[in-house]
Parts: C-alpha cells; structure tokens; sequence
C-alpha cells in the first residue's frame, strides 16, 4: 500500500505534494488528476507516479488525500465510500463540510477535515509559509496516524490541531484571508504610486513591509495592538494616518468580511 494518495492536483494538491515529497519516498505517494497530460507533465516535475484512476488510488493508498473542490465531491465521493480500506485515512480539503457528512459520504470514521491556505505554494516547500487548520475525532486514530497527519500538514508551513466547530473561523482567519491582505498590498501600493513611487518598487516595498510585520509579532509574541502603537509617535505621520484608517472603517470592512466568510461556510444567507 502507498503511504499517500491524491485525488485531484491543483494549485492546493500540488503544494501538499511538494511538500510531502520532500519528506516521504516518491515511490510510496501516487496520485490521480483530471488529464493525462497534466498528470504525465507533474510526474515528470516531480518524480512521483500517477495511477490511471481514482479508484486505484483509493484502494492502494494509506492517506487519501481530496484535493478536489467541493462541487466535485458528488461525484469522488461514492468511489470513495465504495474502495476506501478500513485502515485508510480520508483527508478533506474543502470549506464547509462537517467531518460528520463525510463520515456519511465515505463510509469511515477515519476523516481528517483541514484548511490550509495559498501561502502554501511558496516556492521551496520546506520554507513553505502555509498555515492549516486541521480537525479529526482523536479516539479514532493511533498515536502513530496523528504523528503522520502533522508531518503531513508541516511540510509546507504550519499547522494546528483545533476543535472541529472552530473550522470555520479558521476559513476566515488564514483560508480566505490571503485576499484581504493581497487587497491591502494592491491598494496601499496604489495610494504610494499616487505619491510618485515606481509601481513595481510600491508593490516590493508594501509586500516586505507585510511580510516584515508579520514576522515581527510572530518572533516577539507581542501583542498586534502593541506593536502598531510602537510605530506611532505622539503628533507624527503614522498616527495621522491610523486616525483615517479607524473614521473610514477599516476594523468595521474586516469584521464585516469575516462575517460574510462565515456565514457562506455555515450555509447562512
């Protein structure tokens, strides 16, 4: 049996792979994607095979991981349920769906339901920068297969074990929030630009700034509130700039998209 299996290689399967492929032996992780084109062009790249089927990598693989959207679910899931051996894992990377439905759907209570996030896809997976939440029922998985989970999900950033019924707070706290902040870069390096900055220097200096802070609160475990007020000097340019951002509701836009990002993962219109 392979020790990793892929259903579906797209942009978030393929940093996984990278990263587990880093770590596992390429000849113990298969994978299967919708073309033959596709997968022959990612073997090559990585060196990992393919199998001609989703069935074949259901049966054969240790950690089958569904790397597919949940549109596609309708119909990956019924293979699933019909192949999946009963010491196999089921990993689901999709928003909004309960490890009780797939539970139901695959026909096994060994599911691991996670959310990782694009900045998974930086380059070299070992310095991946992704972060993913990741849930399961403890009481049906050894020791053994919890080690293996968190190896998985830290080969291409970080991760956190959490209750289940925190998920979706994590789609709004790192799944989806990769476009808040890349909002924020375009808009902030287009108010620079304004200013008479070159555009591609607004976006590199905007973007390490981004970067820059958020390192700084991980490295200092300082509080974020903190760390803004050490930036702003009494009567100087940063706390006039704070004053506009708290009158034209910065605070009030995020918790509104939060809200917006929730309800969309519970099904509340």
């Amino acid at each position: 049996m392979f020790k990793l299996g892929f259903i579906g290689m797209g942009n978030m399967g393929s940093a996984i792979l990278n990263g587990v492929s880093k770590l596992y032996n390429k000849d113990d992780i298969v994978f299967h994607s919708s073309t033959k084109k596709k997968m022959e062009k990612i073997s090559e790249e990585t060196g990992v095979k393919f199998l001609n089927n989703n069935e074949e990598v259901i049966k054969n693989s240790k950690y089958i991981i569904l790397a597919v959207k949940p549109q596609m679910f309708e119909s990956v899931l019924p293979q699933v349920k019909e192949n999946v051996a009963q010491e196999s894992v089921v990993v689901s990377l999709a928003p909004g769906v309960t490890i009780e439905q797939l539970e139901d759907m695959c026909g096994t209570k060994k599911i691991v339901r996670t959310m990782p996030n694009t900045p998974a896809l930086v380059g070299d997976a070992m310095v991946g920068e992704g972060m993913t939440g990741v849930s399961y029922n403890e009481e049906f998985f050894s020791q053994e297969e919890k080690e293996e989970i968190e190896k998985i999900f830290s080969s291409f950033g970080k991760m956190r074990v959490v209750e289940e019924k925190i998920m979706d707070a994590v789609v709004c706290a790192s799944g989806s929030s990769p476009a808040y902040v890349f909002m924020f870069i375009e808009a902030l390096a287009d108010s620079v630009v304004k200013c008479g900055m070159k555009r591609s220097d607004a976006y590199e200096f905007v973007a390490q700034t981004v970067l820059g802070s958020a390192k700084l609160m991980l490295k200092t475990n300082e509080h974020p509130g903190v760390l803004k007020d050490n930036v702003c000097s009494p009567g100087g340019t940063t706390i006039a700039a704070v004053e506009q951002l708290e009158n034209n509701g910065f605070r009030k836009a995020l918790f509104a998209a939060s809200d917006a990002c929730y309800k969309k993962c519970k099904g509340i219109e």
